[in-house]
């Protein structure tokens, strides 16, 4: 049957851009300006039929398994396939309409279906088990081992070993499982573009900065509103209005829009849905011999053991909350000297936070943002990437783009002059975008059969100001920029043979090293000196603001911690339960037993939490933040440790032991390699300045 629905389509399917090889410069593009949501479908149908053909001649191959007729064969199969599940991933993110939803709500569960085929082959994982046992794979190369073991493990884990009629109900949960990720997440990008805070009288401006105004009256104008202004339900929008707006009740009603996404008892409530999805993990994770999903989850990453991200994330708490505790004192302090009969809420923290910022620290955000020019920025972390790993981009406009708004950059080596790569670049905020900021390979570097350039993008959601106006952003906002480029550069710099291994292909709580690690180039003197140029005056922010901001680097920063360790501990407890959680009953009992400070809530409430709802990603790993942020807080101390952030002998160690190799080798190993010892915490609790808390006996 599998054969003849591919012949039969072979005829119709010819003109269908989708199925069609990448074309055009840099080993061909992403043919952008051709597709239609309409060519997904049959596109898909076909492609997953063709890969499934190539997987049955590799798993019936009658000659004895080898590296070349078994592994290499499975690096090099499913071409289209992998072409298309990029494209539909560029329209899921950014270009998402009713249209496409539609499709999506079809097809996702076919993507999941086609894994479980493949997984559940059971010549094919013979013949890779065979490989994996043999003594003659031991004389392969190190990075051909690394390969087979990475196929058997990831074979293993997702249930090849398991009885038919257990693999049966594997793949009958996945399936179920990729239905609900996609309903979870248009959920929450339907809660995040129906809902706004209209403003309607010049004072529902007060306080605002001049650009976050034009973004609110853009906004306004977008959506065909016959109002001032509006604040889109969005993390870029809502935390500059609760950070600047002077009108508390509009502000408390900011926050409530933005922390009840998911969760308002409409079409869109996303809590049946989590749950559904909790239950089938727990149910696939016993099927699969894991006492609980986050015991699966963690199998394949650096910690391996729910108990000791627990241990991590316990360490920090208890001083992140201590110096919240300090942080809201000196905020209360401000509310009773101007009179305010209130206690700080959590509407209130970035408002008086700010207050607090100017007061200790003669620090104002607003005096800051005029030197934080996007475009500026985004030519120092250029500047940045030449400097640690001599690249250099010259932006080029002969590539089809998938909206106006993206440009594209060529990268390559300043020294030899060879390309290295593309950089795509979607920084705006729009409709049909989901809110945030990542990174993405569109393909990944390899030298399998020739050099294969690596296609990555960045993906951001500023607000678009108006023409010809430089975008202003807030320090917060340029360190995200730092952070998903450094993921950018982790792909750019890959240069190994296989696709499996490449780029950021490393164990999840590894992959966040490299782009935390990037963000310290930010408030780097070179940086600012040549890149905080003032939009008016072109003028580099002066040296007494320089001495302010690193005086107050670490201000915020229990907030930050409280924020996101809060939803690291929710998301880790969880995935530990297994019995059937009531989501609003569990978030509230999770947070009192850790004694949550009553002015912060978690950075992701549960029922809009996308990184562990809109697929198994981050599931039982968001604590892998603060894993990496351990291991990024070292790596630094070798950078001032020695002469500095722009030390070329300790960033060749980097490249060569980080940046370069991708999943070659043991993550922990390669580390080890840069650093010649294993990460030590105390870098973290000195990078974040946290008081000491003592010990309860």
């Amino acid at each position: 049957m599998g054969t003849t629905f591919f012949a039969s389509n072979a005829q119709t399917n010819t003109e269908n851009p989708l199925l069609k090889k990448w074309t055009g410069p840099y080993g061909g593009v992403p043919a952008f300006d051709a597709y239609k949501v309409s060519d997904f479908k049959p596109a898909i149908q076909f492609a997953i039929q063709e890969k499934l053909n190539e997987i049955d001649v590799i798993a019936n191959n009658p000659e004895a398994p080898t590296f070349e007729n078994t592994i290499a064969s499975l690096e090099r199969s499913g071409e289209t396939i992998s072409r298309i599940s990029t494209v539909y991933g560029i329209y899921r993110s950014n270009l998402s309409s009713p249209e496409f939803n539609a499709v999506d709500t079809e097809m996702s569960p076919k993507f999941s279906e086609l894994k479980d085929k493949i997984n559940q082959n059971k010549k094919l994982f013979t013949r890779i088990e065979t490989l994996y046992n043999s003594k003659e794979s031991k004389k392969l190369k190190s990075e051909q081992q690394r390969l087979i073991w990475l196929y058997y493990t990831n074979f293993v884990r997702e249930g090849s070993k398991l009885n038919d009629q257990d693999k049966e109900k594997v793949a009958r949960i996945n399936k179920e499982l990729a239905g609900l990720f996609t309903k979870f997440s248009q959920n929450l990008l339907a809660e995040e573009h129906n809902q706004y805070v209209a403003l309607t009288t010049d004072s529902d401006f007060d306080g605002l900065p001049e650009e976050v105004k034009k973004a609110a009256m853009a906004d306004a104008k977008e959506r065909k509103l016959n109002i001032l202004g509006t604040i889109a339900n969005t993390r870029s929008s809502i935390e500059p209005f609760l950070t600047f707006s002077t009108c508390r009740d509009l502000r408390e009603k900011a926050f409530d829009i933005f922390v009840k996404r998911g969760d308002n008892g409409n079409a869109n409530d996303n809590n049946t849905t989590l749950v559904s999805i909790l239950e089938l993990r727990t149910k696939k994770a016993k099927l699969l011999d894991y006492p609980t999903f986050a015991d699966w989850s963690l199998s394949n990453k650096m910690a391996k053991d729910p108990q000791k991200t627990l241990d991590l994330m316990l360490s920090v708490w208890e001083p992140a909350v201590e110096k919240v505790h300090e942080d809201v004192a000196e905020m209360q302090k401000i509310v009773d000297s101007e009179g305010g009969k209130f206690k700080i809420q959590p509407w209130d923290y970035r408002f008086y936070a700010e207050k607090v910022r100017k007061a200790k620290y003669d620090l104002d955000q607003n005096e800051v943002k005029p030197y934080l020019q996007l475009e500026k920025l985004r030519e120092g972390m250029f500047w940045v990437a030449g400097e640690l790993f001599n690249l250099s981009f010259r932006q080029i406009t002969n590539v089809p783009v998938y909206h106006p708004d993206v440009r594209v950059w060529e990268v390559s080596n300043k020294l030899t002059g060879k390309v290295v790569g593309l950089w795509y670049f979607d920084p705006y905020a729009r409709a049909g975008k989901r809110s945030g900021a990542w990174m993405n390979a569109y393909r990944d570097q390899q030298k399998l059969d020739g050099d294969v350039l690596t296609i990555v993008s960045n993906n951001c959601n500023f607000i678009k100001g108006a023409d010809n106006e430089p975008i202003l952003i807030s320090w917060d906002d340029a360190s995200t920029l730092f952070h998903e480029f450094g993921h950018a550069l982790h792909g750019l710099c890959s240069d190994v043979t296989y696709p499996s291994l490449a780029g950021t292909a490393v164990a999840r709580d590894y992959v966040e090293f490299p782009s935390q690690l990037l963000e310290h180039w930010l408030a780097t003197p070179e940086v600012l000196n040549k890149f905080a140029l003032h939009y008016k005056t072109n003028q580099p922010l002066p040296q007494s603001l320089v001495e302010r901001i690193e005086r107050a680097a670490n201000f915020g920063e229990g907030f930050a911690t409280v924020e996101t360790i809060s939803s690291s501990l929710v998301d880790m407890k969880l995935h530990l339960a297994t019995t059937k959680i009531d989501p609003k009953k569990f978030e509230k009992e999770t947070l009192e037993a850790l004694h949550m400070p009553s002015e912060i809530v978690m950075r992701h409430r549960i029922p809009q939490f996308g990184h562990i709802f809109s697929s198994d990603g981050y599931a039982a790993g968001y604590y892998s933040y603060l894993w990496a942020d351990v291991i990024n807080a070292d790596a630094w101390e070798a950078f001032t440790e020695g002469k500095g952030p722009y030390d070329k002998e300790i960033a060749k160690k980097l490249y060569d032991n980080v940046f370069s190799i991708g999943n070659t080798i043991d993550n922990e190993k390669a580390y080890e390699n840069f650093r010649g010892r294993a990460p030590k915490s105390e870098a973290l609790m000195r990078a974040r300045n946290f008081p000491v808390v003592e010990k309860k006996k």
